[in-house]
């Protein structure tokens, strides 16, 4: 998901009001820090200082870390639906959500992922946050196996999910097999196709 990429009206999780342009900087900060440093970076005091703030200014915004983490699940939550909802016109079929999700709007972090999925084992809020975003990606992709008349939806959806989340952290930015990310995109997208003609 790009930077700033994407401008529309973000809701707070915990203040059910529209998050401020200030606070989805600060949101974005935080999403670099993580995905260039690691999640162990990720701090109030460095997000602060990265954010050119002090800590007080920072608080302001965000009260708590878990008040941090929830806005930042919840902003994650917001661009990937916003990827898969205003791409077309009706549902979604298998092929077009797989091309979205391995598109570069999606995978722009390619470093993002793979550290929210480490910083889920020690920070239990956000595997409980994390699991959220991935149902909504889940229940799309059963939708569409389901009206593409799949015996197994709950299953081939899980396992094209994995499929998917997992082409970024072999093939994506500074990974051993970058050279040949193109070619397990179209790899993918082939074995959607010979499988569901979609």
């Amino acid at each position: 998901m790009k930077k700033g990429a994407i401008r529309r009206e973000l809701v707070s999780e915990t203040t059910d009001a529209v998050m401020s342009d200030r606070q989805q900087q600060i949101l974005q900060t935080a999403i670099g820090i993580i995905a260039d440093e690691g999640y162990g970076s990720l701090t109030m005091r460095h997000l602060a200082r990265a954010s050119d703030m002090k800590l007080g200014a920072l608080q302001y915004h965000f009260r708590t870390w878990d008040a941090l983490l929830r806005s930042l699940v919840n902003y994650l939550r917001n661009e990937l639906r916003y990827i898969l909802m205003n791409s077309a016109t009706g549902p979604l079929g298998i092929r077009a959500i797989a091309e979205i999700m391995l598109s570069d709007d999606a995978q722009d972090h390619d470093g993002l992922w793979p550290q929210l999925w480490a910083m889920e084992q020690v920070e239990p809020l956000v595997s409980d946050l994390l699991e959220d975003v991935y149902a909504e990606y889940l229940r799309l992709l059963e939708t569409a196996l389901e009206a593409a008349g799949n015996q197994s939806p709950r299953a081939e959806a899980l396992c094209l999910m994995a499929l998917m989340e997992s082409e970024s952290l072999f093939t994506g930015k500074g990974r051993r097999w970058e050279s040949d990310r193109s070619a397990v995109r179209k790899t993918i997208l082939n074995f959607i196709d010979e499988r569901y003609g979609d």
